[in-house]
């Protein structure tokens, strides 16, 4: 019995150190799902989250470009650039704490964000599109020099669809945003799921382009 404890003795440090090799593991697992830049989710993990999120009731899918990300790179070095897109996740996270606690945002790539939020009546739509589309057009103070970032905002209601797919959803919402953009950026609430006319690779045409918001 007494051979025991010098054993479990010796064994403890490799134990720790496979216990802190796990954390550390998972850590990496976690940072890995998560925007490096914003700190959001990225697709993938997004895409899990919120199919869980849409089976559990109505809600409200977001699609979010930025309007004029390219002229103000092109005007203000990248380092502005990913400073428009922390200030837009940001503003995105802001507007969406006062959702609830289930909403889920997240950075689909370059400029475009997403969002499924949990919606109880969607009168509530209109005005969480409206406080969203002004925070993300906040005018920004970088070294010196004042970004005026626009956004275009795509909304799918899944209560309003024959099921809650998430592809679906994502799918009207881009085209919707595509509409919001065409228009000179703001919002546009999908309806129906008709599909629309699609480029080669499966995008709306004409997104580089257009006009930034009119407010």
């Amino acid at each position: 019995m007494s051979t025991l404890f010098p054993a479990a003795a010796a064994a403890a440090p490799l134990l720790t150190g496979w216990g802190l090799h796990g954390w550390w593991l998972r850590r990496q697992l976690r940072t890995a799902r998560l925007d490096p830049l914003t700190g959001l989710p990225t697709r993938a993990l997004f895409e899990r989250t919120a199919a869980r999120l849409l089976r559990r009731g109505p809600a409200v899918v977001l699609v979010i470009d930025l309007d004029g990300f390219k002229a103000l790179n092109d005007a203000h070095g990248h380092a502005a650039g990913d400073y428009a897109l922390r200030c837009a996740a940001g503003g995105l996270d802001e507007v969406l704490e006062n959702t609830g606690p289930h909403a889920v945002p997240a950075r689909l790539g370059g400029d475009e964000f997403a969002a499924v939020i949990p919606v109880a009546d969607p009168v509530a739509v209109p005005w969480l599109l409206n406080a969203l589309h002004a925070r993300l057009c906040t005018p920004l103070a970088f070294h010196g020099h004042t970004l005026t970032p626009g956004a275009s905002i795509g909304a799918c209601l899944t209560g309003e669809l024959p099921v809650a797919d998430l592809s679906l959803a994502l799918r009207l919402a881009d085209e919707a945003m595509y509409a919001a953009k065409r228009g000179g950026g703001g919002w546009r609430i999908a309806h129906g799921p008709a599909p629309a006319a699609r480029t080669a690779n499966g995008r709306r045409a004409g997104r580089r382009g257009t006009r930034g918001v009119t407010g």
